[in-house]
């Protein structure tokens, strides 16, 4: 299975091109600083810079709303490649085609505030009948989890 799920934030803008022939498609090419969960390395250094590919529907969505600096979340797969450069020299790629993505937070988060109020419910009104709200005075210590 070649499955990749990053959360990161984007680099630079996306880079967008149109493939040749009857059938255009949209090709965005965008680069994710990943956070490292862990250790830094000898370096300090606790950041992965990943490129992504994304094509169609999903290079078009990137297009109208990925920016730089917006925390994005993506899925997709592993791809490796390579070709011949212009001195000759063999180059071996590593890209993640993108097959998914959602934004990891929200507009106001990423410091583009909007002026129009949020269309998200308010959290009570947003449970369904399977879910009950907690009543005011209840201890944490009754509950089940910390």
């Amino acid at each position: 299975m070649n499955k990749v799920i990053l959360m990161g934030r984007l680099t630079r803008d996306p880079e967008i091109r149109y493939s040749q022939g009857d059938n255009t498609m949209a090709v965005a090419r965008f680069s994710l600083a990943v956070d490292r969960r862990f250790k830094k390395d000898a370096n300090g250094d606790n950041t992965d810079f990943i490129n992504c590919v994304a094509f169609g529907k999903t290079a078009e969505f990137a297009e109208k709303y990925f920016h730089q600096g917006i925390k994005v979340v993506v899925e997709g797969r592993i791809q490796t490649g390579s070709y011949t450069n212009k001195d000759g020299q063999k180059v071996y790629t590593t890209d993640i085609v993108v097959e998914n993505t959602e934004f990891a937070e929200s507009k106001a988060a990423g410091g583009q505030a909007s002026a129009q109020p949020s269309a998200r419910p308010a959290p009570s009104s947003a449970m369904g009948s399977d879910f009950m709200n907690i009543p005011d005075g209840v201890e944490d210590e009754g509950l089940p989890f910390n």
